[in-house]
């Protein structure tokens, strides 16, 4: 009786992983967006990363965001363009992409990445070329929604969305747009 009631209370890996992201997540500096991603390998644990500034240099916290401002044209659904406004903060290293420096490609060969926000474009293309196999996201990030799919499609990495995942209390952070 005990031994099935810890098994109905066992995460199952999903959110195992992605709750260590958010964990991972709580390192970051940054005002607006808190990031963390995880690299797996089976059910092995083989990196953390989150978004922050370079080692050694002032962070967001330190010395305040360094925003960005793009405009880009898009096509909505009916086939209208628009343009649209992207602001970024470019002081910091996406949690992917520190992910990346931080690992080994042999290691990333058919990995999943487990990552608390959808990755931008940027890291999109980087995760493209990275050997991993799967995408794991809880946040959506709509600005790069459709084009980030839609790599992921052309390359052939599974790329999923988390929706029903609730974070840990104490890791999530509401996001600044």
């Amino acid at each position: 009786m005990q031994s099935s009631a810890r098994e109905h209370a066992r995460k199952d890996w999903d959110t195992y992983f992605m709750d260590i992201a958010y964990m991972v997540s709580t390192r970051s500096r940054c005002h607006r967006r808190h990031v963390g991603a995880v690299l797996v390998q089976g059910k092995k644990l083989l990196g953390t990363a989150y978004n922050g500034a370079p080692m050694g240099v002032e962070d967001c916290e330190e010395a305040g965001c360094m925003i960005s401002e793009e405009y880009e044209l898009v096509t909505n659904e009916q086939g209208e363009q628009q343009i649209v406004k992207k602001q970024r903060c470019i002081r910091t290293i996406h949690a992917e992409q520190n992910l990346l420096l931080f690992t080994d490609r042999i290691d990333r060969e058919g990995s999943v990445v487990y990552v608390t926000d959808q990755p931008c474009w940027t890291c999109a293309n980087m995760l493209a070329n990275s050997g991993i196999s799967e995408i794991v996201f809880h946040r959506p990030y709509s600005k790069d929604d459709q084009k980030v799919r839609h790599l992921m499609e052309q390359v052939g990495i599974i790329f999923r969305s988390l929706d029903m995942y609730e974070p840990p209390a104490h890791a999530a952070m509401e996001i600044k747009q």
